[in-house]
């Protein structure tokens, strides 16, 4: 995938992953906002080179609850 084609593909990905965590945590949008863009994985996210950004938002959740919970993400085999 091109830069310009993720650039434009990474807010869709953050808005619906910000949204499951602001439904499941029960947060406003704006701190499951701030949860994420403070976590290791958004930092995953941004860098298209990780190709962390393909996985579902299910298990971007999931992934994000794990560094929440144990402060490491463990990668899916794939």
């Amino acid at each position: 995938m091109g830069q310009e084609q993720f650039i434009a593909l990474l807010p869709y990905i953050i808005d619906d992953l910000a949204a499951m965590i602001a439904e499941k945590q029960r947060l406003s949008e704006s701190d499951a906002i701030m949860k994420l863009y403070n976590s290791e994985l958004y930092a995953l996210l941004e860098n298209e080179r990780t190709k962390v950004w393909q996985y579902s938002t299910g298990m971007l959740y999931s992934l994000f609850t794990e560094e929440q919970q144990t402060g490491t993400i463990s990668f899916p085999d794939v």
